[in-house]
């Protein structure tokens, strides 16, 4: 009964630390529908699929929210027809790619400035590598949940892209049309010019609420699944059990990041999670945990199933991994 209570009381401690975080990101989200031309921003991104990883692990420090408001504004992002590099590249970066997370790590490692710059060159390389990578895969309804395709399938073509193919009827979506004087939908291709044109002031606000509740209804839902699964875990496995594995450089590493990923932390927070392990565990792999932790938990991975197919989730989770290992492991040897 002790730890039914405990994993409950972990279960809201998780959820009043992201809430606040996930409902930035939805803000952040939704007023992209209002404030920002969306063919513009489309333009405005390089094609290239390097180039758009990089410039995309980058958008953090525009957009500064954590594991849990990267999501929504990610998925905007690929709504508003973002190539995927860069849509992928922003939702693995910007948890550590931005001034809060940085400035949070600077005040807990002040004594060793190198944590400071590794966690943000290993993450910004993670996040590049990663979004390369899937930036080869053109078929998004193999890799996106079908909805989230679908809604893309649905945008218009553009100079830089080809004509879609329309497997579903074109439905009126929130935060993709609105309604003109003669009740006919009409396409946001250009926000800000026509929302200032055909919609007052209330009707632009009544939008930007409408997107807000529907990207939170989504979104909530998998916040408390993987909120769940993650305070279950904490407490019916115990902590001993990963830590005993910190015997050497090679499994402190793995055993950083397990903690990493079964913790869920949020990312303004866990350098000083990580600092009270710095007296027993190796660099390296507190470099690990800060590096893994905010790209892939249990509580992130429920949210990016919104997103994302599972299987893939499972791709993103391996590479994750492995790349997080092999630059740890690097520098436990080289530094």
């Amino acid at each position: 009964m002790a730890q039914i209570q405990n994993a409950f009381t972990l279960f809201l401690s998780l959820l009043v630390e992201a809430i606040p975080f996930l409902l930035l990101g939805v803000l952040l989200s939704s007023a992209l529908l209002i404030l920002i031309d969306e063919r513009k921003l489309i333009q405005g991104m390089p094609r290239h699929p390097l180039l758009g990883s990089l410039i995309g692990s980058c958008i953090g420090f525009i957009f500064p929210v954590c594991e849990c408001g990267n999501v929504p504004v990610a998925r905007r992002l690929l709504i508003q027809g973002m190539p995927t590099s860069v849509a992928l590249g922003f939702l693995l970066a910007a948890p550590t790619i931005n001034p809060i997370v940085i400035w949070a790590t600077w005040t807990a490692f002040r004594d060793q400035p190198e944590v400071v710059i590794l966690r943000v060159v290993f993450s910004l390389m993670i996040a590049t590598i990663i979004s390369w990578i899937f930036s080869t895969q053109t078929n998004l309804a193999s890799i996106l949940q079908p909805f989230l395709a679908n809604r893309i399938n649905q945008l218009p073509p553009t100079k830089l892209s080809p004509e879609p193919v329309r497997a579903t009827s074109m439905l009126l979506q929130s935060g993709t049309y609105i309604l003109g004087k003669t009740e006919k939908p009409l396409r946001l291709d250009n926000n800000l010019a026509l929302l200032s044109n055909k919609m007052r002031e209330p009707k632009r606000f009544q939008a930007f609420l409408d997107n807000v509740v529907q990207e939170l209804r989504e979104l909530g839902g998998m916040l408390v699944i993987g909120s769940a699964i993650a305070s279950c875990i904490q407490v019916f496995i115990p902590r001993e059990v990963i830590l005993n594995l910190g015997q050497d450089p090679m499994t402190s590493i793995v055993a950083m990041m397990l903690l990493a990923g079964i913790v869920s932390i949020c990312s303004t927070v866990d350098a000083f999670f990580a600092l009270s392990f710095a007296s027993s565990f190796t660099t390296s792999s507190i470099l690990a945990f800060l590096v893994f932790g905010p790209m892939i938990d249990l509580r992130s991975m429920g949210l990016m199933l919104s997103i994302f197919r599972p299987r893939i989730l499972i791709y993103l989770f391996i590479l994750a991994a492995q790349l997080t290992f092999i630059l740890a492991l690097v520098h436990s040897y080289f530094f």
